[in-house]
């Protein structure tokens, strides 16, 4: 072997062996940002059982706040179920508790919430029911300071939890900067051994480690839309895929994290103040129905307005309540063809949608809730048909593949505008004159707890499609 070829030999080997060095950088450090990152899920599912919890002892305090206020039992059943579902939370937290400080709180509020259902039980009902109003005052200023004492638990450990979240980030972004250090000196060298072996040699090499430096910067800058366009079947090419790979994993938890919150402050206000809403609404139903009965000419119509208003702002608070509430997925095995079948055929008797073509294609089986599906079913057939107006057609298709079941839901309306497609999943937005922009944020939850999404998409010329992506359950 000559001294060329030896000197090529060996600049190659350096420069294979300094590839591999980057590439085995990039990976540990990938590595350790996906350890991060499932560590942070893991304490994200611990905050969510956490304030669920909470929001179950605010349901139990507000069945006994109810049987002072009634002076009777009848909230009794409904108080049983609450406390039902509130341990049952409390088991959820505990297991999920793993320090000292942790299972302490956790103990806390098991001990306070045991007191409380002893208080209410022992001493608040007796004292209701025998209209002793100052023993029942005394003893429901105990069970709110209760409730304060498990809610106070509760915030402080949500809190530890978020604290943990915290320092998980931080070290995701040490080792991501830490990769990126180490990627751009090895590569630095790499391009230094390259220029040696001769002008192509640097050319082939200079262009990759130009667009991964770039990219690089631009992801430790925070732009996590960053992609790097560099399709090479070596070192390069597939260190370009693990960092769009690991933006893409950074993109989509921040995204989830943000919805996560979002959906969890619509849940702590909607479990806050449903019971103190629901009721008056349901005082003014009341009463405009009972002067519906009286009222001719333009008091009649003003009455109904006043009806529709008020059904409107219910239609909110539940849709609120099913944002918060947890879904328990039953394994219960669907036929997916009638339960569309079912659906459909209710909207075809609606006089609103009766002159739209809607047809059904296809047939599967999913596992899950029966009547949180035909909740997403309606939805979803109920927006493809407005869309579509009287005279335009309908496509539900049922299509089974490998391992999962997509059923889209096409119309032909005129589509989705750029902003809709963007923001179609936020709660409280909408397209339509009237809508509360709760519905397609309650069914991508319910989707999502059953292990699926929904994705929307323009049809190529005119329409829309959604469709549900659900695990496909074995026979």
């Amino acid at each position: 072997m000559s001294g060329t070829a030896r000197r090529l030999f060996y600049a190659f080997s350096l420069l294979v062996l300094t590839f591999g060095a980057a590439a085995y950088a990039a990976l540990e450090g990938m590595a350790e940002i996906h350890e991060a990152l499932h560590s942070v899920r893991r304490q994200e599912t611990a905050v969510r059982t956490t304030l669920s919890l909470a929001t179950s002892v605010r349901d139990l305090y507000a069945h006994q706040a109810h049987t002072v206020i009634l002076g009777n039992a009848s909230h009794l059943p409904l108080y049983d179920s609450a406390y039902h579902r509130a341990m049952e939370r409390l088991e959820a937290v505990q297991a999920q508790a793993t320090t000292s400080e942790e299972r302490a709180q956790v103990e806390t509020m098991r001990r306070t919430t045991m007191e409380l259902d002893r208080l209410f039980r022992e001493a608040l009902v007796p004292a209701v029911l025998r209209q002793d109003h100052a023993t029942a005052a005394r003893e429901h200023a105990r069970a709110l300071e209760l409730v304060d004492v498990i809610q106070e638990s509760a915030d402080t450990l949500a809190s530890h939890y978020e604290r943990a979240i915290g320092k998980f980030e931080e070290h995701a972004s040490t080792v991501q900067h830490a990769s990126f250090q180490w990627t751009v000196a090895i590569l630095a060298a790499a391009a230094l051994l390259a220029a040696g072996v001769g002008l192509y040699i640097g050319r082939s090499v200079a262009r990759p480690v130009s667009l991964l430096e770039a990219g690089a910067a631009r992801i430790a800058a925070g732009d996590l839309t960053t992609r790097i366009a560099l399709d090479r079947p070596d070192e390069f090419g597939r260190l370009a895929q693990q960092f769009n790979r690991m933006t893409a994993a950074l993109r989509e938890h921040q995204e989830r994290l943000v919805q996560s919150e979002r959906l969890a402050g619509i849940g702590r206000l909607a479990a806050g103040v449903a019971h103190e809403i629901n009721n008056p609404l349901g005082v003014i139903l009341g009463y405009v129905r009972l002067l519906q009965r009286k009222a001719e000419g333009p008091l009649a119509d003003d009455l109904h307005i006043i009806e529709e208003e008020t059904l409107r702002c219910r239609d909110i608070v539940e849709g609120m309540l099913d944002l918060s509430r947890p879904l328990q997925v039953p394994g219960e095995t669907l036929e997916l063809r009638e339960l569309v079948e079912e659906v459909v055929s209710r909207q075809r008797e609606s006089a609103q949608h009766s002159a739209a073509s809607l047809t059904v294609e296809g047939e599967a089986r999913v596992a899950g809730h029966p009547q949180r599906l035909r909740q997403v079913v309606t939805n979803l057939v109920k927006n493809a048909m407005e869309a579509a107006g009287p005279s335009g057609q309908v496509t539900v298709a049922i299509h089974a593949h490998e391992g999962e079941v997509a059923l889209s839901f096409r119309d032909s309306g005129p589509g989705l505008s750029p902003e809709a497609q963007k923001r179609m999943f936020e709660p409280f937005f909408t397209t339509k004159p009237h809508g509360t922009g709760l519905g397609l944020a309650v069914s991508q939850a319910i989707a999502q707890a059953h292990g699926g999404h929904i994705q929307p998409r323009n049809l190529p010329g005119r329409g829309a499609e959604f469709t549900l992506h659900l695990p496909r359950s074995t026979p």
